[in-house]
């Protein structure tokens, strides 16, 4: 195939990063489709338009996700991207890949696709980028059966489960991420691979505040590491940090000297709820009022620590700006147990739930988190059995009308019609 004209592209290598033009032109040596790559985007460049039209359907068979087509509008002019489908492998929990692992994958796509891979997207596959229709099904036999790994999901269906690394390697995670991600993979396979739902539902599991994959942010239904007892305080500690025997952030001060550590100005002050405060040298933490944002853990990691009762708050609802722009997850449950004797069960409970509802209320593309807007988080809560929390008002009601259900209005409502009926009867 040959090479194509590419000024526009050459100036994303003149910078002092890394490019992925450089990248491409290094691939093609060996993969010449990818000058027709290079010359497409190029071309989209110019045109200011994407040069890529509507995938259609394509797939393996027996799945309905895994396969995002890709076919080029401009065929003719670029053969070598005619058929570019990318390929979601479903990568482990935690992204935990042995190097022998990632060398047999590479392999299989060198031998089947373009060779190019993306680590990994914002679901959490890795993604290989660019095959034709007639090597899926090839492929799909050697992933599935040498190497026994699967397709994630794409479409209409649950996206591919992702976690942190969890209490493999991290001293905050509250709960095991990445035997829940692992477990509800497995239970989950059929809304994986075969679409049934209004629009797309992900699945992310962070094991602390700190929220590492972002779950609060990019998922459907986050399940956010927190602890329900009080913070552990080492004072002994805490009296080092103030002394500045201990380096606060864990010494992460990007090489700068902040000067000497001061509590009250870089926790104290700092903490969202005000409920930190020092007495008598020591730290004082009214744990009624924090929220687990982890600021105070992280500034001085060696004194404070998460409670021993650790568990996982459910946020249900983010996603990106497709249609009412973008939206973090609501906060529904504030504490659950994530038990893995019981299969996870309080988790697979609410999950289900949400579920049931949101097939039944929600329209197509739409997702779940838009269909609580939609109909309100108090009628959401109400089907849920969830009984309402300070916590889930996201801001003071502006509609100066109640509305009050029967049930709720003591002696009820029809008795008080009959009765106002009775005293204004002509």
């Amino acid at each position: 195939m040959p090479k194509h004209a590419t000024p526009l592209l050459d100036q994303l290598e003149s910078g002092p990063w890394p490019s992925f033009v450089s990248d491409l032109k290094r691939q093609a040596q060996t993969k010449p489709e990818c000058w027709d790559i290079l010359g497409q985007l190029e071309l989209s460049y110019k045109d200011r338009m994407t040069h890529w039209k509507h995938g259609g359907i394509v797939g393996v068979f027996g799945y309905g996700g895994g396969i995002v087509g890709r076919y080029s509008d401009v065929p003719k002019q670029f053969p070598g991207v005619e058929h570019f489908h990318t390929v979601r492998v479903n990568q482990p929990s935690g992204l935990y890949y042995t190097s022998e692992n990632l060398r047999a994958i590479c392999k299989l796509w060198e031998k089947y696709g373009s060779g190019m891979t993306n680590m990994h997207g914002s679901t959490g596959d890795m993604i290989l980028l660019g095959t034709r229709t007639e090597n899926l099904e090839p492929f799909f036999w050697d992933l599935t059966h040498d190497l026994k790994q699967d397709l994630g999901g794409s479409g209409s269906n649950l996206r591919t489960p992702s976690c942190c690394l969890g209490q493999s390697r991290c001293e905050w995670s509250c709960y095991d991420t990445q035997e829940t991600c692992y477990k509800l993979t497995m239970r989950y396979q059929d809304e994986i691979h075969r679409p049934a739902f209004p629009y797309k539902f992900k699945f992310k599991f962070s094991g602390c505040p700190n929220d590492c994959v972002a779950a609060i942010a990019r998922s459907d239904f986050a399940l956010i590491g927190t602890w329900k007892d009080d913070i552990r305080i080492d004072q002994a500690a805490v009296k080092d940090y103030i002394d500045g025997k201990l380096a606060s952030n864990a010494g992460a001060h990007s090489g700068r000297d902040w000067g000497k550590f001061d509590i009250k100005k870089e926790v104290i002050d700092l903490c969202p709820t005000g409920c930190m405060w020092m007495e008598g040298g020591k730290l004082k933490i009214d744990n009624a009022e924090c929220n687990r944002c982890m600021h105070c853990i992280n500034v001085m990691p060696r004194a404070l620590r998460p409670g021993k009762e650790g568990g996982a708050t459910v946020c249900i609802g983010a996603k990106a700006p497709i249609l009412d722009g973008a939206q973090f997850a609501t906060m529904v449950i504030p504490f659950i147990k994530m038990d893995a004797e019981n299969e996870f069960q309080e988790a697979v409970d609410v999950i289900e739930a949400v579920w049931d509802w949101w097939m039944e209320v929600g329209k197509n593309r739409e997702r779940v988190g838009e269909t609580m807007q939609r109909v309100g988080l108090p009628t959401f809560l109400s089907v849920m059995n969830i009984e309402p929390l300070p916590q889930h008002v996201k801001e003071p009601r502006s509609n100066p009308y109640v509305f009050w259900k029967d049930e709720e209005v003591p002696g009820g409502f029809e008795r008080d019609v009959r009765e106002f009926r009775k005293r204004h009867a002509m």
